[in-house]
């Protein structure tokens, strides 16, 4: 007897047989201000004619809190429940959450593993809904929000919506092809950086919509084992230089900072670097090729120096760091090419080499102040040579860095230890990051360091008055790098307050930099988003800004906890998160998710439990935002407070010479064209300073006797003493440019100052310069709601102080500021015997007098002038026909070919 062969693919089928198909894979999320919400829902069928075991697994961020899962499973309906974690858990309880994070379980790409396995009876359906959330991180420039889509199996109804809602503006909205760097064979050319197959893509400027529905057949040809990848978003917000984007929603506020347009600092940074022999092989040829481009990378402002370890340690420039030449690049990238894996893993010796050169580097050298020293330590394995117990390693890495700069750290492959790498940088202000051992990794190993490679800011502080926060998360950050965000929560203690202070300090090169605003706050009511449809839940929990801050604040516990080393702190920090925890529904290291039966009508449906959507909220929910003015008056307000000299150009340009001494003023107007650049200070060869001043055209008022208007534009000052600096200065923006560029909005409260130079911005309202503390000038900005067809937004140039100009300085305005103008007293002395009058009535009587101006005699007429310095209208003597007489030589003789001329067309009469 020959058995009967079975076809092969009967055995097939019967495989598949032996495993519930899914029906359906749906991810439905919603992202409002960074802040994503996010829901999973699968549905498996089980057609067979037994029990099979169905398993729900998916791959959520590791930053990721789940809040909430529920299964049905026929009638019946389980949800999640979470509780405080119990020391010993019984195995009897029916409890699912994610496993321990391991490399293995996808942790070195930043994820974890949920897994819940139901036994479906034959011929029934199981549902399972999960539900995470998270705060999108800004890494080089982007938030990138990751789902993925690995159900294992071909979907029959397969489908990924993603809502997101930035009232600061989307931009920069990308869907890149799928991820999947450990299986290959998706399909995708290299080089391919189109969405993937399916994909729909829809924004306004505030709301986004983005899709990907493939059917079997294209699920097919992205991967047959229905392992398709990570589908990702990416995209940026509207921002500029300012106390940044915050956000206020029932009594909680979050404050997102992530300045643009600033100079890098330099960097004084130490690789150190592993090379054991477990770095044998592609870890060792991936991080020389890494480490290679970074190298190209580094600024000639930077330094540097290699150290290479393994049981012995090697220092490639001992006791200094080098400047950035293309010698020491090369010298650098040779010794890095030379470097061959040996011996053991000696972190503990590599760091406190590394530590003592930078700390003697630091200590030794004139650096300067405001750059930025770190160590970049990688590594591969655990500790094998020399100290090898991880709390000595801990507390000597502390002890050796002292808080006077942050170590990053870098795990490859799975024999890394990653909770020592973990707790190194959070203990030295850095960051982490895990890598697989693949044939991405030396990119990754790159895009870590672009992420830190470019420091802007140092010692970043964010305050807010203490009588109106309180609970506040981290506010102090040592450094700021390009491309990523500070963010900050907290809660309101005066809910009735109408506004919120905010003031931002920071270090920037050889600037100090003060950033303040006031935050206008609606009344509670108006905040209410509750009714909006998609965010009622009957929970409470639609307040995002309110999750945000509850998320923020745990994770800062967990860190703490992570840090501490006192056990009695260590368990009130960990009740303190639990706590916490428990109240918003969170799975974290001291919670779990516990599921129970809901009986009869005694629970809602798990519909009940799906995130909020973006439907109508535009229009109810509160994103406050810097730039947005305070309601009320306070733009004039400002203006009436500022009290500084009568000399001024503003208006038409009406010019105002202020001469105290005689206790009389002077007027005149320039009547320029459109285009014309009018020097207004001009002392480059003395103190240094030129102030030169555009002028922008706009037709005249109807009835009118001129043929045009003009106003100032621009306003340029430059500087050339100690060293070179110019400030441009428009009604929308100030540029700072002192060897390094600096962009700031007139919109926003700001203070910057350097080593001769303070800006001072009052947002709308004013921008005061001061030079070496003795020369002041105060330039308001006119801006208009609706403009006149006459009317433009402009500038006015006011002197508040003129101590440091010579006595040789020039210009429409400089000339006058160290002359003394006489009228000539014969006729206002007969008026005064005569009427008995006070000089300004004498001057209303007889309006016609003439001043004596170096020798020349200037007819004048008496006139009121309306200036902006805190006084309504200032007497003064008018001198007419572009004051002809009144200044040196013509009109057309202090037109400057460019903004940034210095130059002077008055060598010979100055010195008269």
């Amino acid at each position: 007897q020959v058995a009967r062969r079975v076809p092969r693919q009967a055995k097939f089928l019967q495989r598949l047989e032996t495993r519930p198909r899914m029906s359906e894979f749906n991810v439905r999320s919603t992202i409002i201000s960074r802040y994503a919400f996010t829901t999973v829902s699968c549905t498996m069928v089980n057609s067979g004619s037994e029990a099979r075991e169905a398993v729900f697994e998916m791959q959520i961020p590791a930053a990721a809190f789940i809040s909430n899962f529920t299964m049905s499973i026929g009638n019946k309906t389980y949800y999640g429940e979470v509780t405080g974690k119990e020391k010993k858990n019984s195995s009897d309880d029916k409890e699912r959450h994610k496993k321990p994070p391991s490399p293995t379980e996808g942790r070195e790409n930043g994820y974890e593993t949920f897994k819940a396995s139901v036994f479906i009876p034959r011929k029934m359906q199981a549902r399972f809904i999960l539900h995470y959330e998270e705060l999108l991180q800004r890494r080089l420039g982007k938030y990138e929000y990751t789902v993925s889509i690995r159900p294992r199996q071909l979907v029959g109804r397969l489908r990924v919506e993603v809502n997101i809602l930035e009232n600061s503006g989307i931009v920069s909205l990308e869907v890149p092809p799928l991820r999947n760097s450990k299986h290959k064979g998706n399909g995708k050319a290299e080089g391919d950086v189109s969405p993937p197959p399916s994909t729909v893509i829809g924004h306004t400027k505030t709301l986004a919509k983005v899709t990907f529905n493939p059917s079997v057949v294209e699920q097919t040809r992205i991967a047959r084992n229905g392992i398709l990848g990570d589908f990702i978003i990416r995209y940026d917000v509207s921002r500029e230089l300012s106390v940044g984007d915050v956000q206020i929603l029932n009594g909680y506020f979050v404050h997102y900072f992530a300045p643009t347009d600033l100079p890098p600092l330099p960097k004084n940074v130490v690789f150190v670097l592993d090379s054991s022999a477990s770095m044998v092989g592609t870890k060792l040829k991936q991080t020389k090729e890494a480490l290679f481009t970074i190298l190209q990378d580094l600024r000639p402002e930077d330094h540097f120096n290699i150290i290479g370890f393994s049981n012995r340690i090697k220092v490639w420039q001992q006791d200094r760091l080098v400047p950035v030449t293309p010698n020491n690049i090369r010298d650098a990238k040779k010794y890095i090419h030379n470097m061959s894996p040996t011996g053991g893993t000696n972190i503990n010796g590599a760091l406190q080499t590394g530590a003592k050169l930078l700390n003697d580097y630091i200590a030794q050298n004139d650096i300067d102040a405001r750059s930025v020293s770190l160590i970049i330590f990688l590594t591969d394995g655990r500790p094998t040579v020399g100290e090898t117990q991880s709390s000595k390693i801990l507390s000597n890495t502390k002890d050796a860095i002292r808080d006077k700069f942050c170590l990053f750290t870098i795990g490859i492959g799975n024999d890394v230890d990653h909770k020592l790498l973990e707790r190194m940088a959070l203990e030295n202000c850095g960051m982490t990051r895990l890598f697989q051992e693949d044939e991405d990794a030396a990119s990754r190993l790159k895009g870590f360091y672009d992420e830190i490679g470019t420091p802007l800011l140092s010692d970043i502080r964010v305050d807010y008055p203490e009588d109106d926060v309180e609970q506040v998360t981290q506010n102090f950050f040592p450094n700021y790098f390009n491309g990523s965000e500070i963010i900050i929560a907290g809660k309101l203690i005066n809910r009735t307050s109408d506004k919120l202070h905010v003031e931002v300090t920071a270090s920037n090169s050889k600037k100090y930099i003060l950033l303040k605003t006031d935050v206008a706050i609606d009344l509670p009511s108006r905040n209410d988003i509750r009714g909006v449809p998609g965010l009622e839940d009957g929970k409470g929990d639609n307040n995002y800004i309110e999750r945000a801050w509850s998320y923020l604040t745990i994770k800062e516990l967990l860190n703490s906890r992570l840090k501490s080393d006192d056990s009695e702190e260590k368990d009130n920090l960990m009740e303190k998160a639990k706590s916490m925890a428990l109240a918003y529904n969170f799975v974290t290291p001291f919670t779990v998710l516990k599921m129970k039966e809901a009986g009869l009508h005694s629970e809602p449906s798990p519909e009940e439990f799906v995130s909020p959507s973006t439907d109508g909220i535009g229009e109810k929910l509160q994103s406050l935002q810097g730039h947005k003015a305070p309601p009320g008056i306070r733009r004039e307000q400002d203006k009436q407070r500022i009290k500084i000299s009568k000399t001024s150009a503003d208006g038409d340009p009406h010019f105002v010479i202020d001469f105290p001494a005689s206790k009389f003023s002077v007027c005149f107007n320039i009547d320029g064209e459109p285009g014309d650049i009018l020097r207004l200070v001009s002392d480059h060869k003395e103190s240094g300073v030129t102030v030169n001043g555009q002028l922008i055209g706009a037709p005249a008022p109807p009835n009118g006797h001129k043929k045009h208007r003009t106003y100032f534009s621009t306003i340029t000052i430059l500087n050339n003493k100690p060293e070179r600096s110019y400030l441009e200065i428009t009604p929308k923006r100030v540029i700072l440019d002192d060897g390094e560029r600096l962009v700031l909005s007139c919109g926003r409260s700001a203070v910057v100052r350097s080593r001769s130079l303070e800006v001072s911005i009052s947002a709308y309202s004013n921008i005061t310069v001061t030079i070496q503390d003795s020369i002041s000038f105060v330039i308001l900005i006119h801006h208009y709601k609706k403009p006149a067809p006459y009317q433009r937004n402009h500038l006015g140039f006011y002197i508040s102080n003129s101590k440091g100009l010579s006595s040789d300085s020039h210009g429409l305005l400089g000339q006058f500021l160290n002359h003394e103008v006489k009228l000539l007293q014969e006729s206002l002395h007969k008026r005064h015997q005569e009427a008995g009058q006070n000089q300004t009535e004498a001057l209303k009587a007889n309006p016609t007098n003439t001043l004596k101006v170096k020798g020349r005699l200037v007819p004048v007429v008496w006139k009121q002038r309306r200036i902006y310095n805190g006084q309504q209208e200032v007497d003064c003597w008018f001198a007419k026909n572009n004051a002809d007489k009144l200044i040196d030589g013509s009109y057309k003789d202090y037109l400057a070919s460019h903004p940034f001329d210095t130059g002077t067309s008055f060598g010979t009469i100055n010195s008269l």
